[in-house]
C-alpha cells in the first residue's frame, strides 16, 4: 500500500485528513541466537519489509489505531496502567509505549492511525517490534518534539513488550527496527552499545533469503519461555540474573554442580550462550574486513550450536512435525558448500535464514518451495533506515 492509499484509508476511517507518515521495518537476526535476553551481543539488520501508518493527533484524548484487516484498537490516553486482561494484545503494546513516554515526562494526547504492514505476523521478522517502534516513533514526533533517540525508542518498545504485552524479549528486535541498517548490539539494558556495520550482501553476489518452515507458533509459548528460564537458572547459581554477568571459566569449573541443580539442558543452553556471544564479535569483524567466507563459517556454526546446544529446532517430544529441521536439511542439501544457513529468531517454528549465491537463487527457491510449499522462500534486502516520520 502506497502513501496515497494510506491517506485515503485514513480519511475513510476517521473522517479527517492525516498529517504525517510513519514507518518502521522488520528485522532479520544475522548473529546472536537467543543472546539478547541474557544481555549479550547480537548482529541484526533492518529489512525492506515495513509497518507503515498515516497518523494525526486528535482532540478526543483517545488513541485509535486501525490496522489493515484487524479490528480497531482504542485506548484512553489518560489510562495507561497495565491491564492483566490485555496481555498478548495490540492494545497492550500501544498502552505500554504511551505509558513509558509519560513516565519520561512527555504528556501524551490522543491520535488516530491507519496502519498496514508487509511484515506479516509469525514471519520471524518481528512484526510486533516493528509495530511498537511505529507507535513509539509517532508519539516521539507528535508529543515529544522528536527528542527521544532511536535507541531510546527501542528501549521504550521493549518495555511495552516485556511489562504490558507479557513477553520477556531482549532488545535486538526493537533496536534493529528503530535504528536501521546492519548493526552490532551489545545489549546492556542500561547502556546498549550500537555499532553500525556497513556491508552489502547483494553487492557481494548473495541473496538474503528468509524461508518459512510452515510451522505454527501456537502452543509454543512454554518452549520459548524455557530458554531464558534455563539460562537465568544457571546465572542464579552464580548470584547473577543473566549469563552476561557470569564468567565462562567459572561456569565451566562448576558444571558438575550446575548439571545437578539445573539439569543438562540448562547447561547446554548456557554453553551455547557463551559461544554465540563470542561468535557475534567474530562475525562483525569478518564483515568489517569484507571476509564473507569467514562470516559464513560463523553463520553455520551458529546454526549448529542452536540445534545441538540451544535445542530450539524441534519442539520437545515432537516426532511427526519437525518443520524447522526439514527446512534446514533442505537448505543444506541445496546449497552444498556454498553460502550459509541457520536457525533464525526464536526457533521451534517460523523461519530459517540462508545466504544464497545469485547464480543459484532460482534453483534454490524452486527446491525449497518444492519441499515446503509455494511462496515459502522470501528474498529480502537490508534497509538503511529505521523508524521514520515525515509530513504528508
Amino acid at each position: 500500500m502506497d502513501q496515497q492509499q494510506l491517506k485515503a484509508r485514513f480519511s475513510e476511517t476517521f473522517g479527517h485528513a492525516p498529517l504525517y507518515y510513519v514507518a518502521a521495518p522488520g528485522r532479520t537476526e544475522l548473529g546472536g541466537n537467543h543472546t539478547d535476553h541474557q544481555h549479550g551481543r547480537v548482529l541484526a539488520a533492518a529489512v525492506n519489509l515495513v509497518t507503515q501508518a498515516a497518523v494525526a493527533p486528535n482532540d478526543d484524548g483517545e488513541i485509535r489505531v486501525q490496522s489493515e484487516g484487524y479490528p480497531m484498537v482504542k485506548i484512553a490516553a489518560n489510562d495507561l496502567l497495565p491491564k492483566a486482561n490485555e496481555q498478548g494484545t495490540t492494545a497492550a503494546l500501544i498502552r505500554g509505549v504511551a505509558a513509558r513516554f509519560v513516565q519520561m515526562g512527555f504528556p501524551i494526547g490522543g491520535f488516530d492511525a491507519y496502519a498496514s504492514s508487509t511484515v506479516l505476523p509469525g514471519s520471524g521478522l518481528s512484526s510486533s517490534a516493528a509495530f511498537e517502534v511505529l507507535i513509539g516513533t509517532a508519539i516521539n514526533h507528535m508529543y515529544a518534539n522528536g527528542e527521544v533517540s532511536a535507541v531510546e525508542v527501542a528501549k521504550i518498545a521493549q518495555y511495552a513488550e516485556n511489562l504490558y504485552f507479557g513477553k520477556p524479549c531482549g532488545l535486538m528486535d526493537q533496536m534493529a527496527s528503530s535504528v536501521g541498517s546492519v548493526i552490532g548490539i551489545d545489549a546492556d539494558p542500561e547502556n546498549p552499545v550500537i555499532e553500525r556495520v556497513s556491508f552489502d550482501f547483494e553487492a557481494c553476489g548473495y541473496a538474503l533469503c528468509i524461508i518459512d518452515s510452515g510451522a505454527d507458533h501456537a502452543n509454543l509459548t512454554d518452549e520459548y519461555a524455557a530458554i531464558p528460564r534455563d539460562m537465568r537458572a544457571v546465572a542464579s547459581l552464580f548470584g547473577k540474573q543473566v549469563l552476561r554477568d557470569v564468567k565462562e571459566a567459572e561456569f565451566m569449573a562448576m558444571i558438575p554442580i550446575v548439571r545437578d541443580v539445573c539439569g543438562d539442558r540448562a547447561v547446554l543452553r548456557a554453553m551455547h550462550f557463551f559461544a554465540e556471544n563470542e561468535r557475534v564479535t567474530r562475525q562483525i569483524a569478518a564483515l568489517k574486513a569484507n571476509d564473507l567466507q569467514t562470516y559464513f563459517m560463523e553463520v553455520k556454526a551458529s546454526g549448529r550450536s542452536s540445534w545441538n546446544l540451544l535445542q530450539n529446532v524441534v519442539p520437545n517430544g515432537e516426532t511427526r512435525h519437525q518443520n524447522m529441521a526439514v527446512a534446514l536439511a533442505a537448505a543444506e542439501k541445496l546449497l552444498g558448500a556454498k553460502g550459509a544457513y541457520r536457525v533464525h529468531g526464536g526457533g521451534f517454528a517460523g523461519t530459517i535464514q540462508a545466504f544464497v549465491p545469485y547464480e543459484m537463487l532460482d534453483d534454490f527457491r524452486k527446491g525449497i518451495e518444492h519441499i515446503l510449499g509455494p511462496g515459502t522462500c522470501h528474498v529480502l534486502s537490508v534497509r538503511g533506515q529505521g523508524g521514520t516520520f515525515a509530513k504528508l
